[in-house]
């Protein structure tokens, strides 16, 4: 299937923390994508992380760590419901939100000046842009630090994702992989994501550069309930509360798409309007978390198969066909894994996540290849 779609892609398929694929198309392994907002998660599980370590509150006002917020109406706006995209934004300010991404100054001084559309903490609306500088200005100011810095030194160095970044190094600019339009308006896209001014941003909502292999020990972290290998990374509550179900399978206002969201991850399973499907596959459980990135690039996992699968591409356009795309390829990857519960497995299944306990999983060097 990906060789005949003919984009530049990476596959990585783990099973029960071994690598059971890990495929590269037409670049190589280490080769950087801009995975667009496939890496939200990593800003997400920074400020969960701040939060465990008592740095901030979730429930509490963003305006109570940055009062400029509470402007046009959204002093109750919580960090909850920022990472939950409850906060009440609207689709009107989206493409000047657009405009300014590879400017940090001006694009989290459009999240502050925003009004909102509906009262916060009601019915989901997507916030491609503007809620991850709003998260990544929250990093800032509890830390008094970059939230480039923060995010590295906490999550992506223990994790051992040394090859990702939040504002690619301009010395690494020669392995980023050029994001390729199939129309008029992925072209467009294309041709302002492959500017190096923004790839060389810091881009809290959409800037991260990494490789499949990086991207899926994140989400092999997550299965061992915060732990990468013997180092504990992330609380085993922290993660519960990162993946908890956030609502109902309603239609989100802004992606007029139907997404089931948690407090920073998309999740899996049926959707309730007929005809459309979750880009984690048809045949993806409720339990199923990850994030998809324009449909170019996605990371998810599957707790039920003890199953992570992440599939970078270099193309955008074509919204519904690709994220129906990325849902077969999903759907193919799942008929092939039954869950850990299926009759024979369950013992067997229990046997190995013991095991596992003593496997370093923080990177893809030194796990077994098959």
């Amino acid at each position: 299937m990906i060789r005949t779609r003919g984009a530049v892609a990476q596959l990585v398929v783990l099973h029960r923390g071994r690598v059971v694929l890990d495929r590269s198309f037409g670049c190589a392994p280490d080769a950087l994508f801009w995975t667009f907002s496939a890496g939200k998660p990593v800003t997400a599980l920074t400020v969960h992380l701040l939060a465990e370590r008592g740095l901030l509150d979730l429930d509490a006002p963003v305006a109570a760590y940055w009062p400029d917020f509470a402007a046009r109406g959204k002093a109750a706006v919580t960090v909850r419901n920022v990472l939950e995209h409850r906060a009440g934004f609207g689709a009107a300010r989206i493409l000047g939100d657009a405009l300014v991404i590879g400017d940090r100054e001006r694009a989290t001084a459009r999240a502050a000046a925003a009004p909102l559309v509906r009262p916060p903490g009601t019915t989901a609306g997507y916030s491609p842009i503007a809620a991850g500088f709003v998260l990544g200005e929250l990093i800032r100011r509890v830390t008094g630090r970059p939230e480039r810095d923060v995010v590295a030194e906490l999550l992506l160095e223990p994790v051992g994702m040394h090859d990702s970044h939040l504002g690619l190094p301009g010395s690494l600019l020669a392995r980023a992989v050029p994001v390729r339009g199939s129309n008029a308006l992925g072209r467009v896209v294309a041709h302002r994501v492959n500017r190096p001014e923004i790839r060389r941003a810091v881009i809290p909502s959409a800037g991260l550069s990494t490789t499949a292999r990086d991207l899926a020990a994140l989400y092999r972290m997550l299965l061992a309930g915060g732990r990468a290998g013997r180092r504990r990374v992330l609380a085993a509550r922290t993660v519960a509360g990162a993946l908890a179900p956030s609502g109902d399978d309603g239609f989100d206002r802004v992606a007029r798409y139907p997404i089931r969201w948690s407090a920073g991850f998309q999740l899996g399973g049926p959707r309730s309007v007929p005809g459309t499907v979750s880009p984690m596959g048809a045949s993806s459980g409720p339990r199923t978390f990850g994030h998809n990135g324009s449909n170019c690039c996605i990371g998810w996992a599957d707790p039920d198969r003890d199953l992570v699968v992440v599939h970078l591409t270099d193309r955008i356009g074509r919204p519904l066909p690709d994220l129906r795309y990325h849902a077969a390829v999903a759907d193919r990857i799942l008929a092939a894994v039954p869950p850990a519960d299926a009759p024979g497995r369950a013992g067997a299944h229990r046997r190995r996540a013991a095991a596992e306990d003593e496997v370093a999983s923080g990177s893809m060097d030194g796990v077994e290849t098959r």
